[in-house]
C-alpha cells in the first residue's frame, strides 16, 4: 500500500473533516491530496472507500452515534471527534476484514493526534459501546 493504514486513515479523517466544515467534491479533494502526497493507487483507493462509505452512510452512522451518546446530540460533538467516530463506525459496520479492536485502537490514536485531551476516552467509550451492540446483532443474525 505504500502508506500505513494509520496514515491513510489520517488522510481520510482530514477529508471528512474538510467535508464537514466546507462543501467540496470527495473525488476532487482526494485526487488533490493524492497528487500533493504522491499517494499510490492502493492507498488512494482505501481512502476513497472510507470517505465515500462514510459519506454515503452518514445519516445511518449519525443515528448510531446519537443512539450511543448518552444525552448528547450529534451537533454537540466536536467536528473532529464526530469525524473520527464516523470513520470508525463505518469500519465497524462495513469493513468486516478489520477487527473491532484494531478499529477502536486506530480511532483512539486519531483522537490523541487530532482531538482534545478528552477525545481518546470519549471515542473509546463510544466505540466500545457501539462495537458490543454490533457484535450482539451480528450473533443474532448468524443464529
Amino acid at each position: 500500500m505504500g502508506l500505513s493504514r494509520r496514515k491513510t486513515r489520517m488522510i481520510a479523517l482530514e477529508t471528512l473533516y474538510q467535508l464537514d466544515i466546507a462543501e467540496g467534491d470527495i473525488d476532487d479533494i482526494i485526487t488533490a491530496q493524492a497528487e500533493t502526497r504522491k499517494l499510490k493507487e492502493d492507498a488512494k483507493d482505501f481512502i476513497l472507500k472510507l470517505v465515500n462509505g462514510v459519506w454515503k452512510h452518514r445519516d445511518e452512522i449519525d443515528r448510531l452515534i446519537e443512539a450511543n451518546a448518552d444525552n448528547w446530540a450529534i451537533d454537540r460533538i466536536t467536528v473532529i471527534d464526530k469525524s473520527i467516530l464516523r470513520l470508525a463506525s463505518f469500519e465497524l459496520l462495513y469493513c468486516n476484514d478489520i477487527p473491532f479492536k484494531v478499529v477502536i485502537d486506530e480511532a483512539i490514536e486519531l483522537g490523541k493526534i487530532y482531538g482534545t485531551e478528552d477525545s481518546p476516552a470519549f471515542i473509546n467509550g463510544m466505540l466500545d459501546k457501539m462495537a458490543r451492540g454490533i457484535a450482539l446483532r451480528t450473533e443474532e443474525i448468524e443464529k
